[in-house]
C-alpha cells in the first residue's frame, strides 16, 4: 500500500521516541534502545524489544541508547533507529515525509546539524527543529503567540528545559544535564553507598517509578528490590522505603528547583508578573517525580501545574507547530 508523504512530528526524546503523524494524533511511543550485534555492526532489536535486553546481552550483542543527556551520542545507531521508526510509521511511501524534530533549548550548531543528517539520512524529505519548550508549550495548550509570559519546566529523561515563553520565542530560557536519567543514577549510588548492594539502571527506574519522591510523603510506602551484594558477590533481596528514595532523590530535584530560580531571575520584570498570576507548567515524564511540584511551588512561591498527557506534551506541540508551519517559519 503506497502512501504520500506525511508531516510527521517527533520528539526524539534520551529515553523515549514518541511520534505524532498529521490527522491521526501519537502513533509510536518506543523506548530509545537498540541492540546492535557489535561483530557485524548489524540492528537486532530497536525500541521495547531492546529495551528488555538493556543490561542482560552476552558479549557480542550491546543494547545501548543511542541519546544521552538530550544530544545524539552515537549518530550510526540514530540513523539507523530513526529508520526504523520512521518506517514503522509511514509504511511504503511515494514521497519521503517532511518531519519535525524537537532539540533542547541550549545545543550547540553542531548537535543540530547531527539531528538533521540523521534524519535525512533515514529518509526524511525536509527537517524541521523546533525548541522543546516551546514544543511543550504548544502541547500543553498554552498560546504562546500572545505577548504575556509563561513559564514551562519541561523535564525529560536527559535535559530538563526551562523557558519563559512570550510572543512564540523564548525570552529566557536553560537546559541542564538534570533529569530522570540522573535521578536514576542517583539512587543507584545511594543504595550501593548504603547498603552495598548494586542495582541496574532498571531496577533503579522502577523504583523512582514506584515509590521514588522528592517531598515528603504522607505515609513511607516499601518496596523489595534485587541486587548483587558487594561484599559477598551474590543476589541479594532488600526493601527500601520512600524515605531513603527521598534521600537519594532530593539532589537532583534541588538542581532543578535552582535552575528554574535562575531562570526567574533573569526574566523581565513584566513576564515575571504574568508568571506569577498564571503559574509554572510542568511537562515531560519527569514532571511525574511524586512531589517535584509541591517541592518547586514551596522553593518559588509560584503555584505550580503539570500539564495534562504530561509524557506527550512535546510530541503533540510538535504536531500543533507542523499544522502551523507557515505561520512559524
Amino acid at each position: 500500500m503506497f502512501k504520500w508523504g506525511q508531516d510527521i512530528g517527533i520528539d526524539l526524546g534520551t529515553a523515549t521516541v514518541i511520534a505524532y503523524v498529521k490527522g491521526k494524533g501519537i502513533v509510536l511511543r518506543e523506548p530509545s534502545v537498540v541492540a546492535v550485534d557489535s561483530n557485524t555492526g548489524e540492528v537486532l532489536a530497536v525500541g521495547k524489544e531492546a529495551r528488555r535486553m538493556l543490561g542482560r546481552t552476552p558479549g557480542n550483542i550491546v543494547a545501548t541508547r543511542p541519546l544521552r543527556e538530550g544530544v545524539i551520542s552515537n549518530y550510526t545507531v540514530t540513523e539507523k533507529m530513526l529508520k526504523y521508526f520512521i518506517n514503522k510509521v509511514c509504511g511504503r511511501f511515494v514521497f519521503a515525509p517532511r518531519i519535525m524534530i524537537c532539540i533542547p533549548s541550549r545545543v550547540t550548531e553542531v548537535e543540530k546539524k547531527a539531528v538533521i543528517d540523521a534524519a535525512t539520512q533515514a529518509g526524511a524529505r525536509k527537517v524541521f527543529l523546533i525548541e522543546e519548550p516551546i514544543a511543550a508549550a504548544i502541547g500543553a495548550g498554552i498560546d504562546i503567540s500572545k505577548p504575556c509570559g509563561n513559564m514551562v519546566v519541561d523535564i525529560g529523561g536527559g535535559t530538563t528545559d526551562i523557558a519563559v515563553i512570550s510572543l512564540g520565542g523564548s525570552v529566557a530560557s536553560t537546559s541542564l544535564k538534570v533529569a530522570g536519567d540522573k535521578f536514576d543514577e542517583y539512587i543507584i549510588k545511594y543504595i550501593k553507598k548504603k547498603h552495598n548492594i548494586i542495582i541496574g539502571e532498571r531496577t533503579a527506574e522502577d523504583l523512582k517509578v514506584n515509590i521514588g519522591c522528592v517531598y515528603p510523603k504522607m505515609q513511607d510506602v516499601e518496596m523489595d528490590i534485587r541486587g548483587r551484594d558487594l561484599i559477598d558477590g551474590l543476589p541479594k533481596t532488600i526493601t527500601i522505603s520512600s524515605s531513603e528514595m527521598l534521600e537519594a532523590m532530593i539532589e537532583p530535584a534541588l538542581m532543578i528547583v535552582d535552575a528554574v530560580h535562575s531562570v526567574l531571575e533573569r526574566t523581565p520584570p513584566e513576564l515575571a508578573a504574568d508568571i506569577s498570576d498564571r503559574g509554572i507548567y510542568m511537562t515531560g515524564g519527569g514532571a511525574l517525580v511524586d512531589g517535584l511540584d509541591k517541592l518547586l511551588q514551596e522553593k518559588t512561591g509560584i503555584n505550580v501545574m503539570i500539564a495534562r498527557d504530561t509524557v506527550s506534551c512535546v510530541a503533540l506541540g510538535t504536531g500543533k507547530a507542523l499544522d502551523n508551519l507557515d505561520s512559524l517559519k
